[in-house]
């Protein structure tokens, strides 16, 4: 039973200045375009220079949940940075953005790792902090930052993207209360996808990772469900998020989120299986999915930008709407849970829209964008970075260099 209203209460996103066209990196690679616009259901994705990185976007995502919903950094009782890109070995990438965004040093903080799922984590572990007492009135901010890189001629290299995705967490919640009374686990160990430590990319077994990602789904769901489906049936959702490494994924993942619910296949004539997937999948995934489409995988943030997309679209109707999400991460490790779109929400639509920003990128051509990618095998060790050679506008927070084994950020 919950006994308190706990949920976002602010949202923003922040991703790096370029992107690229799908169509382009199909063209250079000699693919047929509809295998990334239609087989992945990715247009663009989002580039990171060597001079953008997780604590640069963390820190810019950040401040502008906070100026955008008028929060004192001064509430803020705990920072949790996810990500699954860090920037040390040691040092927190929440460290960095805890001096960058003035919080108090009475604000805890620190990093989660559990590759997608780290920004889920730091999210549960927020609203039981509230929950059990410790918060005494103030706000946890809870930011999602990656940079999904594979490298050039790769398997994965389609499934590339950054950003970051921040979200503050309070009892008076003005965009999504969390339904604390029904949320599901699953953690399995499992190896689809990993980065040894020696390893710049990660290795991944594709194919098995979708299928842990499917059975993640259903343990969780059927934790969350505790003895009573009924709380959670679909009928009554006005969204169901998923995490989206890339658009395609979410329709796998309803899919299977349907047969769960049903106990098994749709139906025993595939067309009209095809036909309940279709119809559902419209009407309760498929509006979500504009900005995971444009800025591409983002790791532990994927899932909050389709939830951002829910929200930029919210109206007086949506408002008391039930919605599930589910968050996976490799390795591995998931949750379940429900929210309800707070009363009031759609009048915060404007402030969490990334839209503006994100046609404010630079388009890149094939050969800057491969310039980039070569130039960022060996950013962290670089001395000196300067954000012009990468054509960035000048006007944000930048990773210049590493001088004397320590990482220098300017704005």
């Amino acid at each position: 039973m919950q006994d308190t209203a706990i949920g976002i209460d602010a949202l923003a996103f922040s991703g790096p200045e370029h992107y690229l066209e799908m169509t382009a990196l199909a063209e250079a690679r000699g693919v047929d375009p509809g295998k990334y616009l239609h087989g992945l259901g990715q247009r663009q994705m989002a580039i990171a220079t060597p001079c953008e990185d997780t604590v640069t976007m963390a820190a810019a995502a950040g401040e502008q949940a906070l100026k955008a919903f008028d929060i004192d950094p001064a509430e803020i009782g705990t920072l949790i940075v996810g990500t699954e890109t860090g920037v040390d070995h040691s040092k927190p990438v929440a460290v960095y953005v805890h001096e960058l965004l003035g919080l108090a040093r009475n604000c805890r903080t620190f990093e989660t790792k559990h590759a997608c799922y780290g920004a889920m984590a730091g999210l549960s572990s927020s609203a039981d902090w509230i929950a059990a007492g410790r918060a005494r009135g103030r706000k946890a901010l809870v930011i999602a930052s990656d940079i999904a890189r594979y490298g050039l001629h790769t398997a994965g290299e389609p499934t590339q993207g950054a950003g970051a995705v921040a979200m503050v967490v309070s009892d008076r919640p003005r965009l999504l209360e969390l339904d604390r009374s029904h949320t599901g686990d699953y953690t399995r160990q499992v190896m689809d996808f990993w980065r040894p430590l020696y390893s710049k990319y990660a290795f991944a077994d594709g194919h098995y990772s979708i299928q842990c990602y499917l059975d993640a789904l259903e343990g969780a769901w059927h934790d969350a469900a505790d003895g009573s489906p009924e709380a959670l049936a679909m009928e009554q959702m006005t969204a169901c998020l998923y995490h989206v490494p890339f658009v395609k994924m979410a329709r796998k993942a309803h899919h299977k989120h349907l047969e769960i619910e049903k106990g098994g296949a749709l139906s025993a004539d595939e067309a009209q299986a095809y036909a309940i997937l279709s119809a559902s999948y419209a009407e309760k995934v498929a509006p979500w999915l504009e900005l995971n489409a444009t800025v591409g995988n983002i790791y532990t943030g994927s899932l909050f930008l389709a939830l951002i997309d829910l929200l930029r679209q919210a109206d007086a109707t949506s408002e008391g709407g039930r919605i599930s999400l589910f968050s996976y991460g490799s390795g591995c490790g998931a949750t379940y849970c429900l929210g309800t779109i707070a009363a009031g929400a759609a009048g915060f639509a404007g402030k969490l829209d990334p839209q503006a920003q994100l046609d404010a990128r630079h388009g890149l051509d094939i050969e800057a964008y491969e310039r980039i990618m070569r130039l960022s095998e060996s950013g962290d060790s670089a001395e000196r970075l300067d954000p012009q050679d990468f054509g960035l506008s000048g006007k944000g927070l930048y990773y210049t260099g590493t001088r004397d084994h320590i990482r220098q950020y300017t704005r």
